[in-house]
């Protein structure tokens, strides 16, 4: 990962796979002249997914969520560069990657200071002909083998020390393979010793209880069993959960 650092910005960008301007790279409009817009979607902002020469990315706008975001939307205090959300999420999704996780291929960042604070954007790899659980399971049922697939990915995270602090259906995706992905890293973070582990896993199954009464996915208890089985066979952890 290469680093391009002044007094006020930082852009960090893998070449062997950016093809596009560094310095133009998280701004639309340089991949609207350049026809490479190819699809949108809506959250908390809007991430732009857009074709480079090598492959497809997702282009993001770090925004706040919450009440505090109707007086200050996108900036956020700076204490040094690595620690940016920028920087801090890909140096994430470089130490998952390296440890066999699936997650999307980093492919640049950029924080932009001003005085004391700053905003940020970062390009991700898009995971091609994926869809996240929630879009799956409101018209089909996963097999238990998927399931324990999931399971293993988390297990896999965890073993990095990695907490996912939004680990939910809509942030696992499954390819065309069926293979899965963990996405959206914003804001997560490594943590010491195994206790975090467990409540991680617990918010997963909230997730899905909600899912199940507000969309009517197609998941059981016996599906969360197949997924604590692919995450380590230890019984307790099942049982700790419920």
């Amino acid at each position: 990962m290469q680093e391009i650092i002044s007094n006020n910005q930082a852009i960090w960008f893998d070449s062997d796979y950016l093809s596009a301007d560094p310095h133009g790279c998280f701004d639309i409009e340089y991949w609207r002249q350049r026809d490479a817009v190819i699809g949108s979607a809506k959250g908390r902002g809007t991430t732009w997914f857009v074709a480079d020469e090598k492959l497809e990315m997702a282009l993001r706008h770090y925004h706040r969520g919450g009440l505090f975001a109707k007086v200050n939307n996108d900036r956020y205090w700076f204490t040094d560069w690595n620690t940016t959300r920028s920087g801090a999420e890909l140096a994430l999704l470089k130490l998952l990657r390296d440890g066999g996780v699936n997650v999307p291929r980093p492919i640049a960042a950029r924080a932009v200071k001003k005085g004391m604070a700053y905003k940020a954007d970062i390009l991700v790899e898009k995971i091609a002909n994926s869809h996240d659980l929630v879009v799956l399971l409101q018209s089909q049922t996963l097999v238990a083998t998927v399931w324990r697939d999931i399971g293993e990915m988390i297990g896999k995270m965890h073993d990095l020390q990695v907490c996912h602090t939004d680990l939910n259906a809509h942030n696992i995706l499954l390819d065309d393979g069926q293979q899965p992905w963990l996405i959206d890293f914003d804001k997560c973070d490594c943590r010491e010793g195994d206790d975090w582990k467990v409540d991680n896993l617990a918010r997963l199954k909230r997730s899905f209880l909600k899912e199940v009464d507000k969309r009517a996915i197609k998941w059981c208890e016996d599906d969360w069993n197949a997924l604590c089985d692919g995450y380590a066979p230890k019984s307790q952890l099942r049982i700790t959960i419920g």
